[in-house]
């Protein structure tokens, strides 16, 4: 709720409309000046339209409605064919965040929860005999990773469902944590992907907050509380003790392609145990991948293991979405994002998780809701 005391003095309508917005960005205005006539409007979606013309001689309240419930993820046809034997396709777009990345007239998923909620929804339909898993992802979360690769086991266990991986541009890290989890994985001819390790971003900024004249002073119950602070360098201790945990992520993420991935072999991991990134036909000759192909190989591969052909294909998105294609997305990206696309490699460090399963060449890719 926003209030304000005015009295008769002209304020621009454009001026009073961008104090409110600013505001109502941030959410940290509880109360924001407002003198003389308004006249000034909202534009947005239809639940935030309307229309202030008035002289102000009071306080006046605005009140933001609170956001409409977007419905159940249904299923949404992308291909025709015979309905009765039907694939269904899943997108997984962008960082993977255990997190909603909506903000201000934005619109966006939380990419663990809507994704088990896809699988759900194909798990109670007898007619969706296969699913194809379209990934196109840096990684994101060691944890949100982990429970969406769990989630896939889970949902295979579950359905004996036979599951495709389709992987796009980008099938790095975390992408490729889950794209092993599919019976079969198909990459593009340009295809990005592996990047098996783990990281920690880590920032000191004594010296930036020094020319600020801003010093930390901490007062803590013990030295490590406050362990990977960016106000001062890393102990040696604490170094040891963060890298011991890395490495143990890294590790996980090893067994899983060792597990999922039987072909690989001793000269595979010898180059893959550096964490690089490698293209799609290069994954193809180290065993991480299957095949080159397409989402429509990746189709006929699902429909060939399912034992089917013809059928109509479905992505799984809220109503009212764009599905219109083989390539629609779920969209998970914040417009205040765009808005403030000023970040500094640190200050936004409490806003991102710690330990990732993300190929991270860029140190500003994780401000909050990035892509």
């Amino acid at each position: 709720m926003l209030r304000s005391n005015c009295n008769h003095h002209t304020m621009p309508s454009r001026l009073a409309s961008a104090a409110i917005f600013w505001c109502l960005l941030f959410a940290g205005c509880a109360e924001i000046p407002i003198v003389g006539r308004i006249q000034t409007s909202f534009r947005g979606d239809t639940s935030v339209n309307g229309r202030v013309a008035a002289t102000v001689e009071g306080p006046i309240e605005i009140r933001m409605p609170t956001a409409p419930d977007p419905g159940p993820i249904v299923p949404v046809s992308v291909r025709a064919g015979q309905p009765g034997a039907r694939i269904g396709l899943v997108d997984v777009d962008g960082i993977i965040l255990n997190q909603n990345l909506t903000g201000l007239y934005s619109t966006g998923e939380n990419p663990v929860s809507t994704f088990r909620e896809k699988l759900d929804a194909i798990a109670a339909d007898p007619s969706i005999r296969a699913l194809v898993l379209r990934i196109n992802t840096p990684g994101g979360s060691v944890t949100a990773c982990d429970i969406m690769a769990d989630e896939l086991r889970r949902f295979r266990q579950a359905t004996g469902k036979p599951i495709v991986v389709c992987m796009m541009d980008l099938a790095t890290s975390g992408g490729l944590y889950l794209a092993v989890g599919g019976d079969r994985v198909i990459a593009h001819p340009t295809t990005v992907t592996g990047n098996i390790g783990a990281l920690l971003n880590q920032y000191n900024l004594q010296d930036a907050m020094a020319q600020l004249n801003v010093r930390a002073e901490p007062i803590k119950s013990a030295p490590m509380v406050d362990i990977g602070s960016i106000t001062a360098p890393l102990a040696p201790e604490a170094e040891t003790m963060l890298r011991e945990m890395v490495n143990s992520f890294r590790d996980r993420f090893r067994n899983r392609v060792a597990q999922t991935r039987r072909g690989l072999t001793a000269a595979d991991w010898k180059l893959l145990d550096d964490g690089r990134i490698v293209s799609g036909p290069k994954a193809v000759e180290l065993h991480l991948v299957d095949q080159i192909g397409y989402v429509h190989d990746a189709i006929d591969e699902a429909e060939k293991l399912a034992g089917t052909s013809g059928g109509e294909v479905v992505i799984f998105q809220r109503k009212g979405a764009a599905g219109r294609s083989l390539y629609s997305i779920t969209p998970n990206t914040p417009i205040e994002g765009q808005l403030v696309p000023l970040s500094y490699p640190g200050l936004d460090r409490a806003k991102i998780p710690t330990f990732l399963y993300l190929w991270q060449p860029d140190s500003t890719l994780m401000r909050l809701g990035g892509r």
